[in-house]
């Protein structure tokens, strides 16, 4: 039978042995910081789910975690654009308000020059196209949207981060659903991807408030936005109004990439 002498020593030992490997993770720390930094950063980046890999967070634009899969991802977003009540709303009750409200957005691109009638237009996650009716109504015929689901003959079938058109295909596009971009670099990508060289770009985003539960992403300021349009120039900013998103950016696309300064 252990004797209480020997359970004390056994004791004594280890808070000795505890003391000892404090000491020299201090130790190590202390003379050490960048290399403890690293280990940690390393061992936080194989711990991160995998959708890590194909998205990035700056101090103003941070990545929602929680999608452990694109496929995760993209079922997601389904939920709410196949939402039986939701679509209800958005084909009745909120059908000519969102109409109305849109028509005078782009009668004041209109007027300044932003969209012409002859501009072939695209509204990127439009779901069931009230900005595309709002394009027709003020005078814009060749205009056309795209969702994951599509609304005929309004909108088409296809995913934001690989739009399905050719290279420089529109004038104008238009888009408020950047919040819900689990790629933010790729979504504004195949915007510039299908943007004619000197075409314009409208993103309806929220600074001052949080998206929705179904959001991908939280936007803090354009300064993200800028370095994102790596071949476009950003050409105005201003508040509006729009469904809970507080700020319009305006973006042309140029010849030669460029970077710009905010």
């Amino acid at each position: 039978m252990e004797t209480a002498k020997t359970k004390h020593s056994t004791f004594k030992y280890l808070i000795l042995s505890l003391s000892l490997s404090f000491l020299l993770l201090f130790l190590f720390i202390s003379l050490h910081p960048n290399r403890f930094q690293a280990l940690l950063t390393t061992t936080v980046t194989e711990n991160r789910p995998p959708h890590s890999a194909f998205v990035s967070s700056t101090e103003d634009l941070k990545i929602r975690p929680g999608y452990t899969s694109y496929d995760t991802y993209i079922q997601r977003q389904l939920n709410k654009t196949l939402n039986p009540k939701l679509r209800e709303i958005w084909t009745t009750r909120d059908w000519d308000r969102k109409i109305q409200v849109f028509s005078r957005f782009f009668a004041d691109l209109k007027s300044e020059k932003f969209l012409a009638d002859s501009s072939k237009c695209l509204c990127v996650g439009a779901r069931v196209g009230q900005e595309v009716e709002a394009l027709k109504r003020v005078g814009v015929a060749d205009s056309i949207g795209i969702d994951l689901v599509p609304f005929p003959p309004l909108v088409i079938k296809g995913d934001f981060h690989n739009q399905p058109f050719d290279d420089e295909t529109f004038d104008f596009e238009f888009s408020n659903v950047f919040d819900h971009a689990l790629r933010p670099e790729k979504f504004v990508t195949e915007i510039e991807r299908t943007l004619k060289s000197d075409g314009v770009a409208v993103l309806h985003v929220s600074l001052s408030r949080r998206g929705d539960k179904y959001s991908a992403n939280d936007l803090y300021s354009v300064k993200p936005l800028v370095k994102l349009f790596r071949r476009s120039k950003l050409v105005r900013v201003r508040k509006v109004d729009g469904f809970g998103l507080d700020t319009e950016v305006v973006f042309r696309k140029t010849k030669k990439n460029i970077k710009q300064g905010f």
